[in-house]
């Protein structure tokens, strides 16, 4: 598939697939180039490093609170090499607290929540894709049901931190 290029007033809002708004600050009268990756995804200027992790903590916000009906208290998103490292606190609801006050309830919270993530995993992964500009080749998930916290490691074809140094 070929390269399409266009150019869009910075003034109109810019949105990347998913329905998330662009991040961009700086100046609003220059104009933004976009374009068509070799997946046939609409591409945007490229970001910085914190607007790039900026735009996936939005995301992981939003799939955990459409896919799983709550989003967690707090959300860190590192750009490490080739890997997106996602830790999210305060996921737990209040029953997945109780229930895991038994081993049993520890290891059926688990499940659940795998089970979960395993459904919604391609979505998640198209809207990582689609944000950093790489594939994402690999999902590793756990939860700490002790202290609430949830970790994602995605891991890209590339070194995406590269292109911000």
């Amino acid at each position: 598939m070929g390269l399409v290029a266009g150019v869009v007033p910075a003034r109109l809002p810019t949105v990347v697939a998913g329905g998330l708004e662009s991040v961009h600050g700086g100046d609003y009268n220059r104009p933004r180039v976009i374009g068509i990756n070799h997946w046939g995804r609409v591409t945007l200027p490229v970001a910085s490093k914190g607007e790039k992790e900026a735009a996936v903590r939005t995301a992981i916000i939003k799939f955990e609170q459409e896919f799983l009906g709550r989003g967690p208290d707090e959300v860190r998103v590192f750009i490490v090499r080739d890997m997106l490292v996602v830790r999210l606190k305060g996921v737990l609801t209040p029953a997945e607290r109780q229930l895991a006050k038994t081993a049993e309830g520890i290891d059926m919270v688990k499940r659940l929540r795998q089970n979960l993530i395993a459904q919604g995993r391609e979505r998640l992964c198209e809207q990582v894709m689609d944000l950093i500009g790489a594939k994402v080749t690999a999902l590793f998930t756990d939860i700490d049901t002790v202290v609430g916290e949830r970790i994602f490691v995605f891991t890209l074809e590339s070194d995406i931190e590269a292109n911000f140094r």
